[in-house]
């Protein structure tokens, strides 16, 4: 319950509930999946041959643990854990944005550790996989250390946006996200034939990641 409960609370708000005492954890359930999915990954890559021959069985629960890392790590454990988030619209135009997260306020300095630890220690392992892979030219196994390189390296890439290449605040981003989506309704509303439905000032951006 604790875990879903941490999935309700709006980005910024959750400098609220940080600092447990004693260094207690603030969220153990959201750092224990933190960990948990990253590691069980690695270890059934590892172990995957002691229990299927099956090359396409242990492609598919590798892929689908990579999967959960990567979304839990970029929608969840970020903001909770560290005050961080990265994601991505595409605005009217069709051109993408990328919007690096960082809000201001207390966070747990143990779950911080863990965090960055877990983040940065994974691609390393991962990347130990793709040497030994490669010069034992099993070449179906380095599909798959590709695709975990691919997720971990993403992750570990936006958060470090986050946290050196972000110096704007959450309420300045979203000012300014806010205002350049009004100005643009306005726009359309002005230029649009007379006969077209009117736009809604507040529409979200699409295709949001």
């Amino acid at each position: 319950m604790a875990l879903i409960a941490d999935d309700t609370i709006a980005f910024g708000e959750e400098d609220l509930r940080a600092g447990g005492p004693n260094g207690a954890l603030t969220h153990p359930y959201v750092t224990l999946f933190h960990v948990g999915f990253r590691t069980a990954a690695i270890v059934a890559y590892m172990l995957c041959g002691w229990f299927s021959d099956s090359f396409i069985t242990s492609f598919v629960t590798i892929v689908l643990l990579l999967s959960m890392d990567f979304w839990t790590v970029k929608n969840i454990t970020g903001r909770l854990m560290v005050g961080l988030r990265w994601w991505n619209y595409v605005d009217d135009d069709g051109k993408s944005h990328w919007v690096y997260e960082s809000r201001k306020g207390r966070i747990n300095e143990r779950e911080s550790k863990i965090f960055w630890t877990a983040l940065i220690l994974s691609p390393l392992v991962w990347g130990l996989f793709f040497l030994i892979a490669l010069f034992g030219l099993k070449l179906k196994w380095m599909l798959v250390v590709l695709i975990s390189l691919t997720l971990n390296g993403a992750n570990l890439h936006g958060y470090i946006r986050c946290k050196v290449g972000n110096k704007d605040s959450l309420g300045t981003v979203t000012s300014d996200f806010l205002k350049k989506q009004v100005m643009q309704n306005a726009i359309n509303i002005v230029t649009r034939p007379s006969n077209a439905p009117p736009a809604n000032p507040l529409s979200p951006p699409t295709n949001t990641v």
